[in-house]
């Protein structure tokens, strides 16, 4: 599969925001948080294009990543696949982008997962660790130097 990143735009935002709801609608209805309204709006009110990157796989729109900078390193948010294409090792590929450009600035890379969710084993396999968690997400980090098992 080709794939590139490309810099986000203003009127990317609701297409992102319904991958969104699309990507996170069975966790979230299985820890009984879904809201259809909410799920959308949460991402138009935190939606920033100068740090997310648009993902295009084979001339398509197939999802989005930000990493946006924090007190202690970065944080990456906002990373969905389209769900037809999940599973074939574009997100790897793509957090192990994202990280050798973090680890060259030296910095920890932190995150949430849902509980429950799928997700959680990529990020671990990519060096993540759980920092903390509470009913609903599960917050993890990953240092420099944590390495990349990547698949």
């Amino acid at each position: 599969m080709e794939w590139a990143l490309r810099a986000a735009e203003a009127a990317d935002v609701e297409a992102i925001a319904e991958l969104r709801a699309v990507v996170l609608r069975p966790d979230l209805e299985r820890l009984g948080r879904f809201d259809e309204h909410r799920v959308r709006q949460r991402l138009r009110d935190s939606f920033s294009p100068h740090h997310t990157s648009v993902i295009v796989a084979d001339g398509a729109f197939a999802g989005c990543v930000t990493v946006r900078p924090a007190e202690d390193g970065r944080w990456l948010e906002h990373f969905y696949l389209d769900p037809g294409i999940q599973g074939r090792g574009l997100g790897s590929a793509v957090l192990r982008r994202l990280l050798e450009r973090v680890d060259s600035d030296g910095v920890p890379v932190r995150l949430n997962v849902l509980q429950g969710s799928g997700a959680r084993r990529l990020y671990e396999r990519h060096g993540f660790t759980v920092e903390s968690q509470d009913p609903v997400d599960v917050f993890m980090v990953r240092r420099l130097g944590a390495g990349s098992l990547g698949t």
